[in-house]
């Protein structure tokens, strides 16, 4: 009999997650035709302001910065994504820097995808937290954000572990802590390959690119992750060079407990930690104009493929992490899906990048209205090469930028989407879905979560 009501429950579990599981490895969202110009300025309205490249998907508003207010400046998002409620939740920082005589303000939030509700879990200037850009979850399930706002005399460039994420109840019952072993940069993207090294970037017009490998890569919590590990930055060829393709080491600039060098001695700050963007050019790694986001992509071979966004040069390279060569994905003379020439001044600014269940890598424009748009980069036989690139999306809302478009979890025919710092000053979290996207309310999710622990609770007891 005990067999029996498992088998009942695990069946009731199925009905409820296999439409989602079902689609796990197929999009709808490659399915359109490239739009040819960017929407007019204001021509649309805040609550869906996006021209898409195929008029069978939707828009909607999720969350909207009225009433009580969650910070300001909503910027990449990510789910919870693994855990029991896997992709319930979406995690957003707020890019909030400050101005001269005012205090810190970043902090961050998390949106309930099943009872659509937000909650801000780090309140705006706890830990004197600014300009929170970065946002990934990682291996052993927690949250990690950064500090986009390094330079000489700051006191900023810091990473942050949200530990908690998914049980804290408020700010108050957050755990927030600041990884020292990671140096200080000026953060954005975040990634993770298949090894748990930790990728990451220094948002400046002559940036590097890190990899961090800790001592303990499979940690299962983010204090023995972090409690030590060596960090390199990127160097092509012999280094001291900018912008360029070619066959690359990682150049170590601190040793395996995450202690500066000798050649990187002069690099450490007051407190012990680690300046990253001096003890880069200290070792002669190699600078990129503003490199922001990553991806990382993970062929059927297992090889992965690291895509870096550079907003200074307008493009977006390739790290190949088997062969340790970079080369341009997609540039102003890659060909736009649209004309068929190259695209030229129209990609401008590629600042986020994102990548769906399909593996495809969509650029992201830091553009204002009548220029913001969203690209979508074929490259149909996955050898870090765009082919062309399409207008995907365009954005409309005055003042604004979009920022953080990632790809549901759990649907790959739903996305998110970040519109901030409009003139209304009201940020939005969008959803866009194609049709084959899969209707599935919170109630079905919260009781799919309640058969899950059903079925824990009758394995513990048989």
């Amino acid at each position: 009999m005990k067999v029996f009501k498992l088998t009942l429950i695990a069946a009731a579990v199925a009905s409820v997650v296999s439409p989602l599981a079902a689609q796990a490895a197929s999009t709808d969202f490659d399915n359109f035709t490239a739009l040819s110009s960017s929407v007019a300025a204001g021509s649309l309205p805040e609550a869906a302001p996006l021209q898409l490249a195929n008029p069978n998907w939707t828009q909607r508003t999720l969350d909207a910065n009225t009433g009580v207010r969650r910070g300001d400046n909503w910027d990449m998002n990510t789910q919870n994504e693994t855990g029991a409620e896997k992709g319930r939740y979406i995690f957003t920082p707020y890019e909030v820097f400050p101005n001269p005589g005012q205090s810190p303000a970043a902090g961050v939030k998390r949106f309930d995808l099943w009872t659509n509700t937000s909650l801000e879990i780090v309140a705006p200037g706890r830990n004197n937290f600014v300009a929170g850009d970065a946002s990934r979850w990682t291996p052993w399930g927690a949250y990690l954000t950064g500090e986009e706002s390094w330079g000489a005399g700051s006191s900023y460039g810091r990473l942050f572990e949200v530990t908690n994420p998914t049980a804290t109840t408020g700010d108050s019952t957050t755990n927030f802590l600041q990884r020292t072993v990671i140096p200080r940069t000026s953060h954005e993207g975040l990634a993770f390959d298949s090894n748990n090294n930790l990728y990451f970037i220094d948002e400046f017009n002559s940036g590097s690119i890190y990899k961090f490998t800790s001592a303990n890569p499979f940690a299962t919590n983010g204090n023995d992750f972090f409690i030590a590990g060596q960090t390199f930055a990127l160097k092509v060829g012999a280094g001291n060079n900018a912008s360029v393709a070619g066959a690359f080491t990682w150049e170590a600039i601190t040793n395996a407990s995450g202690s500066a060098l000798a050649a990187t001695a002069s690099a450490v700050l007051n407190d012990g930690t680690l300046d990253g963007r001096v003890a880069a050019d200290l070792v002669g790694a190699t600078a990129y104009n503003r490199p922001e986001d990553l991806e990382i992509r993970t062929l059927a071979d297992g090889s992965q493929q690291l895509f870096v966004a550079t907003t200074g040069t307008h493009d977006v390279w390739t790290i190949d992490l088997a062969t340790s060569s970079i080369k341009q994905f997609a540039s102003r003379a890659t060909i736009n899906q649209a004309t068929n020439a190259a695209v030229g001044t129209e990609l401008t600014a590629t600042d986020n990048l994102a990548m769906d269940a399909e593996g495809n890598i969509y650029i992201i424009e830091d553009q204002p209205a009548g220029s913001a748009d969203i690209w979508f980069a074929k490259d149909a036989d996955k050898d870090g090469v765009a082919e062309s690139i399409g207008r995907w999306a365009t954005m409309s809302t005055a003042g604004a930028e979009p920022t953080g478009l990632y790809f549901d979890i759990n649907d790959p025919n739903v996305a998110y989407l970040n519109i901030q710092h409009t003139d209304s000053d009201i940020d939005r979290l969008i959803e866009i879905r194609t049709p084959a996207a899969v209707p599935v309310p919170g109630a079905v999710w919260l009781f799919g979560s309640a058969l899950a622990a059903m079925v824990g609770l009758r394995r513990r007891s048989a």
